[in-house]
């Protein structure tokens, strides 16, 4: 029997991808909906998702809390209204503050609440919408601050990647030259600018390398005359809507720890150095990238403590010591076993049957 299923989501896109995903994934069994702030409305094809906007403000304590608390009332009952119009029977919620007008309005009109979690620690609005919950959809059963009281709401997936990324699978090439692609996303771009570039250019003399690289609009230029004037091998962007086109032709990825970024790096195999935001939430991005190095699948370096030479010391092991760099990639390549698309959809599915 076809449900109606409303999926919240916004802000970052450690919040709207795996949203994207679950919305792929359960589309074709049931009617699926999509609501969004405006700030996550830059990862959608709007044309195919038609998200709704709940444009939720980020709750401050400050002058302006009075009038933050009457926009999220309003938002309340603009929810109550969407879900009782579309006659939503589940609502799934990926976290984030911005889900709070929604899952209110749920658990006002009783329906049934799933969460999702796709970081290793436990988000706020998560964790205070546990209570109200049918299940939490999790990557690990050892989630930082889960209370134990709710284990027997926890559901385990392999980690939510896009359809695009398994299909990548089968378009495989091998580099000649050794690539390595840097991804710092909209809150590391510029830092990672700074970091890498002089250590790259060192590297580059001694080993031929080719560098892809992620920056923002006002360092395109200056990054790409940087690699040229250096004899670098180069592709410098700001945005590419297929990024895994890019990830699939590269050897190594040097990023931030995002959830997702991770998932996706994890299931294209592709060996990573991650340095995770200091200002992430709880300290959550270095928790992500700990779920993977426990598993000996990447490199961590600490913003905080990073020193150019150590840095360099460490690119020319990855890229001459093979065995270790080989053997990151089996073991992403054994972490991965039976994670196909097929799988996570059946788990979703049998999930969403249980109640």
């Amino acid at each position: 029997m076809r449900k109606k299923i409303l999926i919240t989501t916004g802000g970052s896109g450690g919040h709207v991808l795996p949203a994207i995903t679950v919305c792929d994934h359960l589309k074709t069994e049931h009617d699926i909906y999509i609501s969004s702030d405006r700030r996550g409305l830059k990862y959608f094809d709007i044309e195919k998702y038609k998200p709704i906007i709940i444009d939720t403000p980020k709750i401050n304590i400050s002058i302006f809390l009075p009038l933050t608390i009457f926009k999220l009332l309003f938002l309340i009952v603009k929810s109550l209204g969407i879900l009782k119009k579309k006659k939503i029977s589940i609502l799934i919620s990926t976290g984030g503050y911005m889900s709070l007008p929604l899952c209110f309005a749920a658990k006002m009109l009783g329906i049934k609440i799933y969460l999702i979690e796709p970081n290793m620690v436990l988000g706020r609005a998560n964790k205070f919408f546990l209570k109200f919950s049918e299940i939490i959809i999790a990557y690990s059963k050892n989630i930082i601050s889960f209370p134990k009281k709710f284990e027997n709401k926890l559901r385990i997936i392999k980690p939510l990647v896009r359809k695009k990324y398994y299909e990548e699978l089968t378009n495989f090439q091998e580099t000649k030259l050794f690539t390595i692609i840097i991804i710092g996303g909209s809150q590391g771009a510029k830092v990672f600018d700074n970091l890498f570039h002089e250590t790259l250019a060192k590297v580059s003399k001694n080993i031929k390398i080719k560098i892809i690289h992620q920056t923002s609009e006002n360092n395109k230029n200056i990054l790409t005359n940087f690699y040229k004037e250096n004899g670098i091998e180069h592709q410098v962007f700001v945005f590419e809507k297929d990024l895994n086109k890019l990830l699939i032709k590269s050897d190594l990825c040097i990023s931030r720890a995002g959830a997702s970024s991770l998932a996706e790096l994890s299931v294209l195999k592709l060996p990573f150095i991650t340095i995770p935001l200091p200002s992430s939430m709880d300290n959550h991005q270095y928790q992500n990238a700990k779920f993977y190095e426990i598993k000996d699948c990447c490199w961590i370096i600490n913003q905080n403590d990073f020193e150019k030479k150590i840095f360099e010391d460490l690119l020319f092991k990855v890229i001459k010591n093979k065995e270790d760099y080989l053997l990151k990639k089996k073991n992403l390549e054994n972490l991965n076993y039976q994670n196909t698309w097929i799988n996570i959809n059946q788990n979703l599915l049998s999930i969403l049957n249980e109640n």
